[in-house]
């Protein structure tokens, strides 16, 4: 899965999605993920990093992670033609 290629990201988490003129904030989780995703890392390795920097099992992690991509999903931030 990827993110769209003209979303745009600041460092403090600031979405910007200029298709549609929407934005969003993001907590340094969410950021995360979606630097992960940007650097075209699988479900795999991004659950890897944050079980080995956090303390959080992979099978919650997943659950979470899941959840946050059905947000991002629904606001057509990811390319639908790109699976992991």
């Amino acid at each position: 899965m990827k993110l769209k290629k003209n979303i745009a990201i600041s460092e403090s988490g600031f979405i910007f999605d200029p298709t549609s003129g929407d934005s969003f904030s993001l907590n340094e989780v969410g950021l995360d993920i979606l630097e992960l995703l940007r650097e075209n890392k699988t479900t795999e390795e991004i659950t890897t990093y944050f079980t080995d920097q956090y303390e959080i099992d992979p099978v919650s992690f997943e659950k979470y992670f899941y959840d946050f991509v059905g947000m991002l999903q629904h606001f057509q931030l990811i390319d639908e033609d790109e699976e992991d």
